[in-house]
Order: structure tokens, then sequence, then C-alpha cells
């Protein structure tokens, strides 16, 4: 069986650990320094960076069910907060990761777990 951890699979580890930094981050300072403005949006945030970090690991350690699991979870958080956040954008007074499916990250947040899931299905 074929790793993930090979040939496109590095890049897209990487991609995946770039966005365990970066959700990590933004929503540590949204938490830490205005949490009472959006606490929803932030508390996604955290939740998206928490599901990053996991899909990263899993997919460096070639974990195929958490790694199945992981992406199918940031799929499912993408459409949903997508499309809540276009629905009823005053329960989203700040972006979060996923919100608008994705697009202050140029809709990464939307293609990256369909990679994932590709990837996943390919090297098994």
């Amino acid at each position: 069986m074929p790793d993930t951890r090979q040939g496109p699979g590095r890049m897209l580890i990487t991609v995946y650990g770039v966005f365990a930094l970066a959700a990590t981050s933004r929503s540590a300072v949204q938490i830490a320094t205005r949490f009472s403005d959006a606490p929803v949006a932030y508390v996604l945030s955290a939740f998206a960076a928490v599901v990053y970090v996991l899909a990263t690991i899993a997919l460096a350690r070639d974990s195929r069910r958490i790694a199945y699991v992981a992406c199918s979870v940031e799929l499912t958080g993408v459409l949903l907060v997508g499309a809540a956040s276009l629905v009823l954008p005053r329960a989203f007074p700040d972006a979060t990761v996923w919100s608008s499916f994705g697009i202050g990250y140029g809709f990464v947040p939307l293609v990256l777990p369909v990679l994932g899931l590709w990837w996943l299905r390919k090297t098994a």
C-alpha cells in the first residue's frame, strides 16, 4: 500500500501544516484579545485549528483512519460554516477560517479536504 507521505502527499502535509499553524495562531489571538466580540466565530476558528493539526499529524504518520475522519470533519465544517456564514451573517460578525467557504484563504479550506480525501483514496 502506498504511503500518504510520498510524492504529492508531502505537499499536502505541508499545506495542512501551514493551515494548522495559521488557524491556531489566528484563533489564539482572537480568543485572547477579543473573544466577546464574536465568540462563536472564534471558537469555530479554534475547532478548525484542532482539525488541521489532527489532519497534519495523521497524514504525516500515515494514520489513515484518523486522517479520513479529520478530512471528512473539515469538509463538513467548511460546508456548514460556509453556508451558515452566508445565510446568517449576524452570527459571524468576524470571519473564521471556514467563513464563506474559506474565501479569506483563497478557498483553500474548501479544496484542501477534497484533495486530502482523494489522496487517501488514491494511496489506499
